[in-house]
């Protein structure tokens, strides 16, 4: 893919040679004329996982001429900037980089008009329909905010680019290719996320659980095919599969503690070809999420056995038992270390108002900034937080019956992107000086 020429706005490289007196919040107002160029110039070029060499190329120039260390393509297109400030803690801060394969729909003036080929061989457009272009910006103007305030904070600034979030794999490629080995192992990992559920520019965060294991699974019901005036003469695989399904639901209402959220979606049936036809096959369609590992194995084995069940149930031979595919790699779920978590969250509470930042629920969504803890969870605490990205107007309208607020992966989705990026640098920002303060 042909690398950008860096014509963007000069605001990607320009960095205040010293701090000024003006506080985080005034420095990130001050620059957001230049933050809205880049973020419409990454809304308008976005690029699928493992495919980001324009967006990780525009990143690594900004931390360059910040005066970070950044070394490219680590973990294929991942970027790894580094400073180092003295004695300290050492500081993970991550942005995720890569587009949907979706068509956008916002009639934005500089909405995306790029095509591209998902990783299931279709090609279509490509949009930042979950907010990583936010996500990006923010990352540089933190970087930025940073690099010029040296004097305040000693330690070691460690920021990556991250690919392929949106499969679930770009962590786990950069740790296999040395994160934690060619560069310092972090104390502390730093992230957050766009939504639509909490108003612009507030920003909030989870205790414990944030966001869920996520396990795609594939069922194969077999079965005997014939006449559908027949049936005598068949194994029909849609009853069965049908049996499977409404059996599934047991898995969360009398098998797993209602204290511990799960979720077991059918989302897809596919059988049959015709009205008096009976399949030989039907195919189930399952994501599954949970919290901690071993309620993850409990669903898993769960659904394993209900479908051997209702199989012998149903007179269904040996040689036709259904085939239960668990995708591997999976997404596994992502933990904010409490203490931490609230401290941080009181902290910005006292820099950026009561009501801009606040202890939010857990929810189902699956994200892979998790793995960043888990490769040493006893000595690295993380929080991932979430920023709103909705008017309160829109928000108040759609809890009184008016029109639905987009979610994420719509491709309706336009959050208010300077509140967002504003946000979001400055709690990343102050938490990181907090963190890191002489």
């Amino acid at each position: 893919m042909k690398i950008f020429p860096f014509a963007v706005a000069a605001a990607i490289v320009v960095v205040p040679a010293t701090a000024s007196a003006e506080t985080v919040g005034d420095a990130i107002a001050s620059d957001m004329p230049g933050l809205m160029d880049i973020y419409r110039d990454l809304h308008s070029h976005p690029e699928l996982s493992f495919q980001e060499t324009r967006s990780a190329a525009i990143m690594a120039r900004a931390a360059r001429d910040a005066g970070f260390e950044v070394t490219e393509k680590v973990g294929k297109t991942g970027i790894v900037a580094v400073m180092k400030n003295g004695e300290g803690p050492t500081v993970l801060i991550r942005a995720d980089m890569d587009g949907l394969p979706v068509t956008e729909q916002t009639g934005l003036p500089f909405a995306s008009k790029q095509l591209g080929v998902s990783t299931a061989g279709v090609e279509s457009g490509i949009m930042h329909a979950c907010g990583h272009d936010t996500h990006m910006t923010a990352w540089i103007e933190t970087a930025r905010l940073m690099a010029a305030r040296k004097d305040e904070w000693s330690g070691t600034l460690f920021m990556v680019g991250q690919p392929a979030e949106e499969i679930g794999l770009g962590a786990v490629e950069m740790l296999n290719d040395g994160l934690y080995t060619r560069f310092p192992k972090p104390d502390y990992t730093l992230a957050f996320h766009d939504t639509p559920e909490l108003p612009s520019g507030v920003v909030g965060a989870a205790k414990g659980w944030a966001l869920a294991n996520v396990d795609s699974v594939d069922i194969l019901v077999k079965g005997v095919g014939g006449h559908g005036a027949y049936p005598q003469a068949t194994k029909d695989p849609i009853v069965l599969a049908s049996a499977i399904v409404m059996k599934l639901q047991t898995l969360a209402s009398r098998e797993i503690d209602p204290q511990d959220p799960v979720v077991v979606t059918v989302g897809s049936f596919h059988a049959g070809t015709k009205h008096n036809i009976i399949s030989d096959h039907a195919k189930l369609e399952l994501t599954v999420r949970s919290y901690s590992d071993e309620t993850r194995a409990k669903l898993l084995n769960g659904i394993k056995r209900i479908v051997k069940g209702e199989a012998i149930a149903s007179g269904i031979p040996d040689n036709l038992m259904p085939e239960v595919t668990v995708e591997d790699p999976y997404t596994r779920s992502t933990y904010n270390s409490p203490e931490f978590t609230q401290e941080a969250i009181d902290y910005l509470q006292t820099k950026m108002g009561n009501q801009r930042a606040q202890i939010t629920p857990s929810v189902m969504g699956g994200e892979d900034f998790g793995e960043f803890r888990r490769a040493d969870e006893d000595n690295i605490k993380s929080v991932i937080f979430w920023v709103g990205g909705s008017p309160m107007d829109k928000i108040a309208a759609a809890k009184s019956g008016g029109a639905p607020l987009p979610s994420l992966h719509s491709p309706f989705w336009a959050p208010e992107a300077d509140k967002v990026i504003g946000a979001g640098s400055q709690a990343l920002t102050l938490t990181a000086l907090r963190l890191m303060a002489n």
